[in-house]
């Protein structure tokens, strides 16, 4: 059985296309010998001379390493492809042209070509075009060689067909420079930009910044503050962090502000170190050191804070690596508690996004930490981040690095104060969303209001759509009871952290856009991977409509 690289893509939740690609991945795990090794989802980036990404430069479902060091880069096209003048060619929602399918190949050929190059050394690397679901008429006018497509009609040899283009041979050094170079250039991390119950949902991408770089520092003591933009992989680079020190049988700690965020982290880490909000972990500090919580005490947080900072630490207590999200949001009291868990030799990582403080806190002093900063978003679409810009009262210190530029921001208004219309713009942005062929669990509701206040959150369904939200309840064990539904509705206080393919936000009100509304309004554009729709009060659009 072959090697697969990442692991974990058995348990992956996807539908449609992806569902097709996992089933070619079954496929070939099963008829390639053990000498073989496939990275799957792969994607990568083109860098400048400086080493920043600026945009995606190819992409391929599959590399097939041989065990001489060979390459063979698979691309799948599922469903329908057009045959044009100018060879085969695949449409996708939201363009105008169809994409040639020969330029994504060739392309991508000569971007690892180029970058093995760069180590001093020449690649053998080949290309197959894989077409489970149509049957080429025009061989000779596709754009590319014939025996390097696999149609309809040949899919059940497409293993035999990969074993004829790379021959099983004895393994050679070559093949550990190649498979060397790989791991270097495809940061192969999980990416969180999924959304909360995809537990198992795994993006590979190749991050020409945070997950790359920050881990190629090296310094002693390892405190390395992170300041980075929504979507500029902090939260990758946190779980790479985390998984090295599990990997080198370190002890890692991870810390939230927001429990919905550490709850979703919690699923797409490997098991083993400690991952909690920082309440969380007070009180599970509490109860291990003989406190028992009481929580119709008004004061009992302070005092869990308190204890957590002051009582007699264990060695259960001790950590080899601090890792501490949403660092934005936490006091200098609760970072002297997290930093005395530490020991001495250990790493502590602490990321922010001072864009992102949505409770007005002051910016926690790290004397000699060793500051990195990332302005670069690879995950909202371009258009996104050019109606923020251009919303910013100040200049607005965020690139926007998304290879997406095509997306449109949907905006729906609904009369201030009038609950009814709101509901009913927000049920046709729903629809919209799902006419674009998103699925419900690619759709996240968000909220500009908190829950308390909000005129959504707390309903258990809008129209026929049955909400999945928060009921502000907890079980015997303090988990969040959260309402059955099939469609995520949070506000975007829960919400911060994470990101969705369709995004919603909804419930967007203000008189004037002052600090805290614009922070709001970047906090929630930005978890959208792929749509916005934004449904707006007339008053709040007024002033929106006047910057834009």
């Amino acid at each position: 059985m072959a090697h697969i690289q990442p692991e974990g893509w058995r348990d992956m939740s996807v539908t449609g296309a992806a569902q097709r690609e996992i089933e070619t991945l079954m496929l070939l795990s099963q008829a390639l010998p053990d000498e073989y090794t496939i990275f799957h989802g792969v994607h990568w980036t083109q860098l400048d001379k400086i080493g920043q990404a600026f945009s995606v430069y190819g992409e391929i479902d599959f590399i097939v390493l041989s065990p001489e060091g060979r390459l063979l880069l698979i691309e799948q096209k599922s469903g329908f492809l057009a045959e044009t003048d100018e060879g085969l060619a695949k449409r996708y929602p939201g363009l105008d042209k169809p994409k040639l399918v020969k330029n994504q190949i060739l392309r991508s050929v000569s971007a690892l070509r180029q970058r093995f190059g760069n180590e001093g050394e020449k690649l053998s690397i080949d290309y197959l075009l894989y077409c489970p679901d149509y049957q080429v008429k025009r061989i000779e006018a596709a754009g590319l060689a014939a025996d390097r497509i696999v149609d309809a009609r040949q899919r059940d040899r497409l293993p035999s067909i990969i074993q004829t283009i790379l021959p099983a041979a004895a393994a050679t050094a070559q093949r550990e420079r190649v498979q060397r170079f790989l791991n270097n250039v495809l940061q192969l991390v999980p990416d969180p930009s999924a959304m909360i119950g995809q537990a198992n949902a795994l993006v590979t991408r190749l991050s020409g910044g945070l997950a790359t770089w920050a881990r190629q520092l090296d310094f002693s003591p390892f405190r390395l503050r992170v300041q980075g933009t929504a979507g500029s992989g902090k939260t990758q680079l946190a779980l790479a962090e985390f998984s090295d020190a599990l990997a080198a049988g370190k002890k890692p700690l991870y810390v939230c502000y927001n429990r919905p965020l550490a709850d979703h982290v919690r699923r797409l880490l490997p098991s083993g170190g400690q991952v909690a909000s920082f309440h969380q972990l007070c009180d599970s500090f509490a109860r291990a050191t003989g406190m028992t919580p009481d929580y119709r005490d008004q004061t009992m947080w302070q005092a869990l804070e308190e204890h957590l900072g002051s009582a007699a630490l264990t060695e259960e207590w001790r950590f080899d690596t601090l890792i501490v999200d949403e660092g934005q949001d936490f006091s200098e009291r609760w970072r002297d508690a997290l930093l005395r868990m530490l020991n001495p030799e250990g790493r502590a990582l602490w990321m922010e996004d001072p864009m992102q403080n949505l409770y007005g806190r002051a910016p926690v002093t790290l004397p000699a930490w060793v500051t990195l900063r990332s302005n670069a978003n690879y995950r909202s679409p371009r258009q996104i981040i050019a109606w923020l810009t251009a919303l910013s009262a100040e200049a607005l210190s965020v690139e926007a690095a998304s290879p997406f530029g095509d997306s449109h921001v949907d905006l729906l208004i609904y009369p201030d104060k009038e609950t009814e219309k709101l509901h009913a713009q927000t049920l046709l942005a729903i629809t919209r969303c799902l006419g674009a062929s998103f699925k419900r669990q690619d759709i996240a509701l968000i909220s500009f209001r908190g829950r308390e206040n909000s005129q959504l959150l707390n309903l258990d369904a809008l129209g026929n759509h049955q909400l999945k939200s928060f009921s502000g309840q907890y079980d015997l064990f303090g988990n969040p009871l959260f309402r059955e539904g099939d469609l995520l509705a949070e506000s975007v206080y829960r919400f911060k952290g994470q990101s969705a393919p369709a995004v919603i936000f909804t419930e967007i009100d203000f008189a004037e856009l002052d600090e805290k509304s614009f922070r709001k309004l970047f906090v929630g554009m930005t978890r959208a991977r792929l749509k916005l729709v934004m449904v707006i009060s007339e008053r709040a659009a007024k002033v929106l409509q006047a910057r834009l």
